[in-house]
């Protein structure tokens, strides 16, 4: 008998009217938006204008979105073109399948081409959105729980999960809750990385490079755990595979990354810092404007100073 655990929603919908409000997109939504707030915060630390993060989301989140279900849909094409299954669910993205490894390719190629519009490098924008796309991994994971899926094995651990759907083959019962690990670890991540670019000043694309890193690090474990359907090669789930060679690529990046262009770039944005500076000095000629209407208001007219000295002698 379970003490306690994890309830699921009984469903991942909700209407407001004829609108449906799904949990699974819900979160999705929320987490963009804590990622681009932190990004913004960051790049304006580093020297960039305020709305520019904003701006290049704009092209990295479709094409982070499209890859992220192009990458589901290839490696699960049996749930969508094998007999019985209607190929239209593949563009039914709010029911859930997303791949990070494709959100994050081809969401880099959308930040690539906003970058390249606004002449900034791209591994400095990288640097400061990299904290903030890890919290909104740890929020989105969440959509997994509305959607009751990709679980782990069975527990009657306190914080197992209850599944009590028994669509698509689930078997009622509590599991391990992986979406809670891996949002958990998500968390874990996004301090890790702005500790540690406050600590070693982390530049020129390693402060992302340590998120992929330290993601795929609990990835690998998280999902051996899981027990949905998935490709194999070699004994182990086609994801574990994928997040050892994205490990091992990031290690080598802040390796050589680090040899090659040590310390941090000192300007992320051409034309910021002239910016800023043309603001201090329109302030600082605001200031002294004000300073010379002030002494013409306290200055004495002629007339008046021989008026007063008249009465005063």
């Amino acid at each position: 008998m379970e003490l306690a655990f994890i309830p699921s929603p009984s469903r991942g919908v909700l209407y407001l009217g004829p609108i449906p409000l799904r949990g699974y997109a819900f979160c999705i939504i929320i987490g963009v938006f804590v990622a681009v707030w932190l990004g913004n915060k960051r790049w304006i630390a580093r020297g960039g204008r305020a709305g520019t993060v904003a701006d290049i989301a704009v092209w990295a989140v479709p094409f982070g979105l499209v890859g992220g279900r192009l990458y589901h849909v290839i490696t699960d094409y049996e749930l969508y073109f094998s007999e019985g299954r209607d190929w239209v669910d593949a563009f039914k993205i709010w029911e859930g399948g997303l791949g990070i490894w494709g959100a994050i390719a081809l969401g880099a190629l959308g930040a690539w081409i906003g970058c390249r519009r606004r002449g900034i490098p791209m591994p400095a924008y990288a640097d400061a959105v990299a904290p903030g796309i890890a919290f909104a991994q740890a929020i989105g994971r969440w959509g997994n729980w509305f959607n009751q899926e990709l679980y782990g094995k069975p527990t009657d651990l306190p914080w197992a999960l209850e599944i009590t759907s028994s669509a698509d083959g689930r078997v009622p019962g509590t599991y391990h809750p992986t979406f809670l690990y891996e949002s958990l670890w998500c968390i874990g991540v996004a301090f890790l990385v702005i500790w540690a670019d406050r600590r070693f000043r982390l530049g020129h694309g390693r402060a992302f490079a340590l998120y992929v890193a330290a993601y795929c690090s609990g990835r690998a474990w998280i999902e051996y755990m899981r027990v949905d359907d998935a490709h194999h090669i070699l004994g182990l789930r086609l994801n574990v595979w994928t997040a050892i060679l994205v490990f091992l690529l990031a290690v080598t990046y802040l390796v050589v990354s680090s040899k090659k262009r040590p310390g941090r770039e000192d300007v992320v944005e051409p034309g910021a810092a002239a910016s800023a500076e043309g603001a201090d000095a329109d302030e600082k000629s605001g200031d002294a404007g004000k300073g010379d209407e002030v002494a013409d208001e306290s200055g004495t007219d002629p007339a008046k100073n021989e008026a007063g000295s008249g009465k005063k002698t």
